[in-house]
């Protein structure tokens, strides 16, 4: 018998489209309005699978057809995982990594310092140790290289006699740099997912399901996800050729799957299709802690439960990330690589060190970056905020601070003594900042620039910023068809706290893992009054939600509020009562599971 909803859920799923509590304007100034959703889908998705209607209406809401329930609901590489041929290119880099190998060729991996790119050198180096073959890694300095291949950084590994370079997640826009390194006598392969131009580099192979003739509709896979599918085709070809013997036996593939789920959530790509089985599965991969580095990690951050999208995200990504911000680029790729647990613990407190340097950095920019705006952000589509003497390994984490703040894309510049600005923007849902940043570059703009619909990063030079802003904002402004940029957040369902029980948070954990493309489901509650708020942590505000009869109580956190409209509202509402938006989570602590309400938002219930 399928499960049904209780009245105090369903009273407000009917209302798609509508405003959710007729909030115009709540504390963060957004809009509330329900997620679409196909109510005769919703129905016979929850009658035909025998879930909850509520279950239903999220799957139909997240644009699941009826014909990918099942393998939505259980998502295998069996049935998600593509043939790597469908890429453009793939069959011809394969080739040529599978002769390095055979021929015992020395080879080089070129990876981005950031999670995704140390996720992926860690992948190679792993496939490639695992059949008994060096690998050189090199990643490159944030600061004294900046991002993507470099000539110089090129011609030394040349000199050091390497024949093939392998890019991965960085290389193609870096056409003067390959070009050099292709010059010198290099084979270069590409492997990349980020945005490209209709010219590509002058490589052996430019493999990116984001190039403008690939047809392999994968352009959702961060770069790990491509590198995985490319040690797919290599294994293949090795196994073809007899290269496997009872003495160099065929590696397993599937246990790094870790490592792949790691990069895929720390890069902020859609979790659809492969992606979501790639996380699914690498997070039950990661559970069984087989990776020395991960396991490392989880244990300086104090990890004491089974690892989830969360904790890849805003756990363990920050600390690897934190090597190429502010300490060692290639700390993250050798973390993830090594097999010593001695070592991936050194490794992980250096990093735990220097994500708290990261943390302090930051704060002084973003302080500094909201005294300039100052009480008015104009009325420029995308925020554009500049400093001398940033430090260009925090300006991502600042644009995304501000763009939550300011509820618009945002790019932070860091210019240097010469007048050049190394720059990071984050996007809002329904503005492409990677391609705007693309067509300014082409438009001669920009000195470099590229990335995703997302997150963008650029070069600028001071006299070409004003010119490149009014750009960007045309640019935005013409994807937007002339309408306003309108904040809004999109909620599931109004539920009463009664409703949120165990049993409720336990059924939402069966559509995770949850992340880009697949957002975790968001809920109002109506008219709840907020007990015993204090600040917890740094700088989050912990309270207790209570009905107005005051009945049913739950724990409320709204995390990173302390110094936003929306923590300063929680901290003084006192007995007024507010509607609040957030999340439902579980919280497991000494062997009991109690469930919480992750708060986002909040407005006054009048």
């Amino acid at each position: 018998m399928t499960a049904r909803l209780k009245p105090d859920i369903s009273e407000q799923l009917a209302a798609t489209g509508s405003h959710v509590l007729d909030i115009q304007s709540s504390i963060l100034g957004k809009k509330w309005s329900f997620t679409p959703a196909d109510e005769r889908l919703a129905a016979g998705i929850s009658q035909s699978f025998g879930l909850p209607d509520i279950l239903g209406r999220l799957l139909a809401a997240r644009g699941v057809g009826f014909d990918e329930v099942e393998n939505f609901l259980n998502p295998t590489l069996k049935t998600q995982l593509p043939d790597p041929s469908t890429l453009k290119d793939m069959d011809k880099a394969v080739e040529r990594i599978a002769a390095a190998i055979i021929a015992g060729e020395k080879t080089a991996v070129f990876g981005d310092y950031d999670v995704d790119g140390a996720t992926s050198s860690a992948l190679l180096k792993r496939f490639f140790k695992s059949l008994g073959v060096e690998l050189h890694i090199y990643i490159p300095d944030r600061i004294a290289e900046g991002y993507g291949p470099n000539a110089p950084a090129l011609l030394k590994l040349k000199e050091q006699g390497i024949d093939l370079v392998v890019t991965v997640d960085c290389g193609v826009t870096s056409f003067d740099a390959i070009d050099a390194g292709t010059k010198a006598g290099l084979d270069i392969v590409v492997l990349d997912h980020h945005r490209a131009e209709p010219k590509l580099p002058n490589a052996v192979a430019v493999v990116n399901p984001n190039r403008l003739d690939d047809d392999s509709n994968q352009g959702q896979l961060a770069a790990v996800g491509v590198t995985f599918l490319a040690i797919v085709a290599v294994n293949r070809i090795l196994r073809a050729r007899g290269f496997y013997t009872e003495a160099r036996p065929e590696p397993r593939i599937l246990q790094w799957l870790d490592i792949v789920a790691l990069g895929t959530v720390c890069d902020v790509v859609p979790l659809t299709g492969v992606n979501r089985a790639f996380v699914s599965q690498g997070l039950k991969v990661m559970a069984m802690r087989q990776n020395p580095g991960i396991v490392a990690l989880g244990d300086v951050a104090g990890l004491s439960e089974a690892p989830g999208t969360f904790h890849a995200g805003f756990m363990f990504g920050p600390r690897v990330n934190a090597g190429g911000r502010v300490g060692e680029s290639i700390l993250g790729a050798r973390l993830l690589s090594t097999d010593d647990p001695l070592e991936a613990k050194a490794i992980a407190l250096q990093l735990h060190e220097y994500n708290a340097e990261r943390k302090e950095i930051e704060k002084a920019v973003l302080d500094d970056a909201i005294a300039r705006i100052g009480e008015d952000a104009g009325d420029n589509l995308v925020l554009m905020i500049d400093g001398d003497g940033w430090h260009p390994g925090v300006i991502g984490i600042v644009a995304s601070r501000l763009k939550e703040k300011y509820n618009r894309p945002a790019c932070v510049i860091a210019f240097d003594e010469n007048g050049v600005g190394k720059a990071s923007g984050r996007s809002v849902s329904g503005v492409d900042l990677g391609g705007a940043i693309l067509a300014a570059k082409e438009k001669g703009l920009l000195v470099a620039g590229g990335g995703h619909k997302m997150a963008a990063g650029f070069t600028v030079t001071r006299d070409l910023l004003a010119d490149f802003s009014a750009y960007l904002n045309d640019h935005v402004a013409a994807q937007l068809g002339g309408q306003p940029l309108a904040p809004e957040l999109r909620l599931d369902a109004v539920l009463s706290l009664h409703a949120l029980t165990l049993d409720l948070a336990a059924k939402l954990d069966t559509l995770a893992p949850y992340g880009q493309g697949h957002a975790q489901p968001r809920f109002a509650l109506a008219g709840v009054k907020i007990v015993r708020p204090r600040v917890v942590g740094e700088n989050h505000v912990s309270c207790f939600l209570q009905d107005t009869s005051g009945g049913a109580t739950l724990k409320g956190i709204a995390f990173r509020a302390l110094d936003s409209d929306l923590g300063e509202l929680l901290l003084k509402s006192g007995p007024t009562p507010l509607h609040i938006a957030g999340h439902v989570s579980i919280n497991e602590w000494n062997g009991r599971k109690t469930v919480d309400f992750q708060i986002v938002d909040a407005a006054l219930a009048s």
